[in-house]
């Protein structure tokens, strides 16, 4: 049977379909414009939308399993609702959901309040579903670098506390090993949650230290009030979702994004290897100048 990937022309969905390659699933991919779709020819592409229903229907049909990826949007909800609806309609109940650490609890949050709902349906309906909550991701730190690189300053409000970012690949190929799981289980099995994070967690202060040694020359955390952050994200993103960034980093700057206990040796064991680090990231970002 053929695993359906969503949102998978973004940075997760697309090695989720690569690492579901390397296991030879057969794939399918939603995609909304078809000049992204540059796949391997075995990848069945259906173009299309998560609020149309039509192209969601023809995405699902002869479907075993899913990989539902809803982005941040304005109707993020109702596209997750509409998915997990069409899919249940169409017999697909093995599911693996990227959800986001402290959904539950970071709930002034939209896309935080947004997942948890998600997470609930999901549970309710009964689907066989793997439930992967990542924290904040390392890839993100692309938005920051010029920040980092001319002025020497790391200007994420990340705080005191800790955040253990992860990284995207790790994120992706966990998601592909829960789906090969799921789809190739002789019967349903129970709904588990899945915590990614990365190894290390991590203040602002720690970060900038992380930077100041890759780059030779000092790098000073920015600080903790997240409103000069809200005022930067606004210029490449829409109003309301820089300020939805300024809530979250209200809530890492409070609450920190930090694991539970056995998180980081539940993901190892998952992989079969260490998870990649901040440091590691850096000091690609900083070889690519």
């Amino acid at each position: 049977m053929t695993i359906l990937v969503t949102g998978a022309t973004g940075r997760v969905g697309r090695q989720v379909v690569e690492q579901l390659l390397k296991r030879h699933a057969a794939v399918r991919v939603l995609v909304r414009d078809s000049s992204k779709a540059d796949f391997p020819p075995q990848v069945d592409v259906v173009q299309g939308e998560m609020m149309d229903i039509d192209s969601l229907r023809r995405a699902f049909t002869d479907v075993s399993s899913f990989f539902l990826l809803n982005a941040v949007a304005a109707d993020e909800f109702t596209q997750a609702l509409l998915a997990l609806n069409i899919a249940r309609e169409t017999g697909v109940e093995r599911v693996v959901y990227l959800s986001v650490i402290h959904a539950d609890r970071f709930v002034n949050v939209p896309h935080f309040a947004v997942k948890s709902g998600a997470e609930q349906m999901i549970k309710q309906m009964g689907f066989s579903a793997t439930i992967l909550r990542p924290a904040y991701f390392i890839d993100n730190e692309v938005m920051v670098k010029d920040a980092i690189f001319e002025h020497g300053i790391y200007p994420m409000p990340i705080g005191g506390k800790g955040i253990a970012m992860v990284d995207a690949r790790d994120i992706a190929e966990v998601a592909a090993i829960e789906l090969m799981r799921r789809d190739q289980a002789p019967g349903k099995l129970p709904v588990e949650t899945i915590n990614l994070v990365g190894p290390d967690t991590l203040t602002g202060s720690d970060v900038a230290a992380i930077w100041t040694d890759v780059l030779a020359r000092p790098v000073i955390y920015g600080g903790d009030d997240p409103s000069g952050f809200e005022q930067t994200v606004a210029n490449f993103m829409p109003k309301w979702m820089a300020y939805e960034m300024r809530l979250m980093a209200e809530r890492f700057v409070s609450d920190g994004m930090i694991p539970e206990a056995g998180d980081v040796q539940r993901l190892t064991t998952i992989l079969g290897r260490e998870l990649h680090s901040y440091r590691d990231f850096a000091a690609r970002l900083a070889g690519a100048i």
